[in-house]
């Protein structure tokens, strides 16, 4: 597995932590809630840095986030989304609207990816559309004023 993509799986993870307990983003970021032999096995650099960077980033940028997220639900109520699904889509909504290095195919095929590994049977399928459509808007942001 590739360190980009191990370094996605734990900012996920973090962040779904961070959502069910509240914690400091400092509690979040120092990894102290992993076991400690994979705490141990991170070390520092590489794949810490980069979760710190997307679990941060996010987290500073949260209210942004949820706001496009909330933009881009179909007939989906904000509060009902799942929060492993919703920990996702904040990582990614992050990565498409700030990290603009990253091409957004890989942004998508990741996040599907990881919903396979740890959502619902179906919860790549919403993931997608909600993402796809945030990808849409940000490359044209006209086209969503058109719809209205």
């Amino acid at each position: 597995m590739a360190s980009r993509r191990k370094g996605r799986i734990l900012a996920f993870q973090a962040l779904y932590s961070w959502d069910v307990n509240r914690g400091s983003p400092g509690e979040i970021l120092d990894f102290s809630w992993l076991e400690h032999e994979k705490r141990e096995a991170l070390g520092e650099g590489g794949i810490a840095d980069f979760s710190r960077l997307l679990v941060a980033g996010t987290i500073e940028n949260i209210k942004t986030i949820d706001a496009t997220i909330r933009a881009h639900l179909k007939n989906w109520d904000f509060s009902r989304v799942k929060r492993v699904d919703l920990a996702v889509l904040r990582m990614s909504t992050y990565t498409l609207m700030f990290q603009t290095d990253i091409h957004p195919s890989i942004v998508i095929h990741e996040a599907i990816g990881i919903c396979k590994e740890f959502g619902a049977d179906d919860s790549y399928r919403f993931v997608n559309g909600v993402l796809d459509g945030i990808r849409k808007t940000l490359q044209d942001p006209l086209s969503s004023l058109e719809k209205e």
